[in-house]
């Protein structure tokens, strides 16, 4: 199928971006990967009357590690973050989750900021977006510049709290000690494939302790699920003998979830398969953890 007629604008620098979209209000989409976007729109989904494709604006293609903090820009591809030893060091569970996004052809084209503007609850960014408590940066022209916290940029199926007129900028990622580890366990039909079912674990170690621990699920939900209740009953109990509690972790997890039922997989599978995913990714990122 074909697009609907729509008017294309490719500004060369942010500000002609933000003017570009204010002039247009509702009737405009950003395009910058274009892996969800147009197939939405050929499938006449989506039918912006205006798009306006910032990836000629370089303010939007950086990527840059602060202090405590890696910031990543809109319109840096999948790819490149998935080579980049930057990315490894300073957020490994981002490096982690990078080769499970569909194709590397996908990869190539689609970006980082694309991927968190679609908010799409089976993709992996958000997920990890969430167990970091990334924190996202938005611009208007006519309101400026703001910073969204995680918890509120996602808010529901494919919706964030970004307006119409604003052009999300940059992902900030907040850098995990050394001694953390790290893993990502998902159930997908095939590789390349969304995941039916998912979870991110970060785990930082102490000693034989477990000092921090973040466990967030993929695709049960209308946007990623932080298991708060799980990571609470592990910090402060011992990497060594971890089996029991992460087993009881992943009943936390998972006990009050109402995932939906689709022709993929149904609601109780996707449930009891979110709680083997938990225990998983919980054993292999403690184990990271205790050999750094």
């Amino acid at each position: 199928m074909k697009p609907p007629p729509f008017d294309y604008l490719a500004p060369a620098s942010l500000e002609e971006a933000l003017d570009a979209l204010a002039e247009a209000g509702d009737d405009a989409k950003v395009l910058a990967g274009g892996q969800s976007l147009i197939p939405l729109m050929a499938l006449r989904l989506a039918q912006p009357a205006v798009l306006v494709d910032v990836n000629g604006v370089s303010e939007l293609n950086t990527l840059d590690q602060g202090e405590g903090a890696l910031t990543i820009g809109a319109v840096v591809r999948h790819r490149t973050a998935e080579r980049s030893a930057v990315v490894r060091d300073a957020a490994p569970l981002l490096a982690e989750a990078m080769p499970l996004i569909g194709h590397a052809a996908i990869r190539s084209r689609g970006t980082i900021g694309g991927s968190m503007a679609h908010a799409d609850p089976a993709a992996e960014l958000p997920a990890v977006a969430s167990a970091l408590d990334a924190t996202f940066i938005a611009r208007s022209r006519d309101r400026g510049e703001r910073t969204i916290t995680v918890d509120d940029f996602f808010q529901g199926y494919f919706t964030t709290s970004l307006a119409p007129d604003e052009i999300l900028c940059s992902v900030s990622f907040p850098v995990l000690p050394p001694s953390a580890g790290v893993a990502v366990e998902e159930i997908a039909r095939r590789h390349g494939d969304f995941a039916m079912v998912g979870a991110a674990a970060a785990v930082v170690v102490g000693g034989d302790t477990i000092t921090d621990a973040r466990v967030v699920l993929i695709n049960v939900a209308e946007r990623p699920i932080r298991a708060r209740e799980a990571e609470a009953a592990i910090r402060g109990t011992g990497a060594s003998n971890r089996s029991g509690v992460f087993a009881e972790a992943a009943v936390l997890a998972t006990r009050d979830l109402e995932p939906s039922d689709d022709l993929h997989a149904s609601g109780a599978y996707r449930r009891k398969v979110a709680a083997v995913c938990v225990r998983r990714a919980l054993t292999t990122a403690t184990t990271r953890a205790m050999g750094a």
